[in-house]
């Protein structure tokens, strides 16, 4: 019988892998937690109905890539593909937003049924960031010194690029795009195939097109800050001056769209050139309408997310993966029934009164493999209990990282010992 497999660009993670993933995440909440950001939790599925209407029916997420299927109801459910539409239903449907400031995060999986390649997945995993409530640039400001103290913390600043763009009002971007697609529309055919369809259904996409034919058909293009009001041109004056405030360095790229309909006035994204084609790290932006769109109150809206997997190639790639931790302090070693029994007992006594991984040899085995094993481990220190120790309440020590001689001590002596071994460490 065949073995099952995962599904195409559905990863396993493995336990070799999740230390990694764990350091990730906990640097990013106690990164959020300082900047006073709160952590929400939602649902995978959610009534594809939220992602049309949010999104946009003609983006290649909905059109192309979304998991949709109809329940035993007969309701159609999508597993999620992005964050911020759940989060803003999420917050709305539980009367969070309305006249009140939120400052949130989520992690977790999101699906997209794309070409799975290196950095792009079907199942992959973000880190989402979202403030409500708060209308100015300050808050853009924020948010975007939040992503760069991360890469700090990280070590990967050296690595990294802020593209920074403004989409204006919804009024700029439609006079905009009618003036854009007036241009290109005579020489649609000399368009890429993605290009000559947004065209039609999503033509500002056009601007960040891979391909050089249709970037050099753009180069006479009609300039969208020739369009830009006087508020956002303010309000994007206003990012700018904090950002060079606060030292951060920024590239201003007047071709950067998201792939999202909701987004205006300011976008951005981090970007290296360390990953090959999937060089977007960290993307984000404002998306002040999106609230009023799905049924609630006009609520003021910024944020962004960022790829863990992406996240991972980084540190790789810029030799900043943390040191692996050791899967065990203190490894107990012991044959016989009574001395594992008392080993037993003397781990769980440890684990109470000790902040200390302590592993217990489960499953028999000669000294030998057990000590072979203790050394896998990572382990400073084996505690060996055998039938004669187990009789008069010692153990023997032996050193697994340092050359000192193994010495008998009583189980009592033992919780001493190792608070002394672990002030000093």
């Amino acid at each position: 019988m065949a073995k099952i497999q995962s599904i195409r660009g559905m990863n396993d993670l493995l336990p070799e892998d999740s230390p990694l993933w764990q350091y990730l995440e906990g640097k990013l909440q106690h990164l959020l937690a300082r900047y006073g950001y709160s952590e929400i939790r939602f649902p995978i599925l959610e009534q594809t109905e939220l992602f049309k209407r949010s999104i946009g029916e003609v983006t290649d997420i909905v059109e192309k890539e979304m998991y949709t299927f109809e329940d035993r109801n007969g309701d159609s459910l999508t597993l999620r593909p992005e964050g911020t539409a759940s989060c803003v239903r999420a917050c709305e449907q539980h009367g969070l937003l309305y006249n009140q400031v939120q400052r949130l995060w989520y992690t977790g999986p999101m699906f997209r049924h794309e070409r799975p390649q290196k950095g792009r997945l079907r199942q992959f995993h973000q880190v989402g960031v979202e403030a409500f409530g708060m209308v100015g640039p300050d808050i853009d400001a924020e948010l975007i010194a939040l992503s760069a103290r991360f890469w700090e913390e990280l070590g990967i600043t050296e690595g990294l690029t802020l593209e920074l763009n403004t989409l204006g009002s919804s009024d700029n971007r439609k006079a905009y795009r009618e003036a854009l697609v007036a241009y290109l529309a005579p020489l649609k055919g000399q368009l890429d195939e993605d290009s000559q369809r947004r065209l039609e259904t999503n033509p500002l996409r056009i601007l960040d097109s891979k391909s050089e034919q249709t970037q050099a058909l753009l180069s006479n293009a009609p300039v969208f800050d020739d369009y830009l009001d006087e508020a956002s041109k303010t309000h994007f004056d206003g990012l700018c001056a904090r950002l060079d405030a606060l030292g951060i360095a920024y590239v201003r790229n007047p071709k950067l769209v998201r792939g999202l309909d909701y987004y205006g006035l300011t976008v951005f994204e981090w970007t290296t050139n360390l990953l090959g084609a999937q060089g977007t790290v960290c993307a984000g932006g404002r998306y002040d309408g999106l609230v009023e769109q799905l049924g609630g109150k006009a609520t003021p809206a910024v944020g962004f997310a960022m790829g863990l997997e992406r996240l991972c190639l980084l540190l790789d790639a810029t030799d900043n993966l943390p040191e692996k931790t050791a899967q065990a302090d203190v490894y107990l070693v012991s044959s016989g029934t009574q001395a594992e029994i008392a080993a037993l007992k003397l781990a769980e006594q440890l684990r109470g009164s000790l902040d200390v991984k302590v592993v217990t040899h489960c499953g028999g085995g000669s000294f030998k493999s057990q000590f072979k094993k203790a050394d896998k481990s990572g382990a400073w220190l084996a505690v060996v209990i055998g039938e004669t120790e187990a009789e008069q309440g010692k153990v023997q020590l032996k050193w697994l990282r340092e050359t000192r001689e193994q010495q008998e001590l009583g189980q009592g002596e033992l919780l001493a010992l190792l608070q002394r071994e672990l002030n000093k460490n």
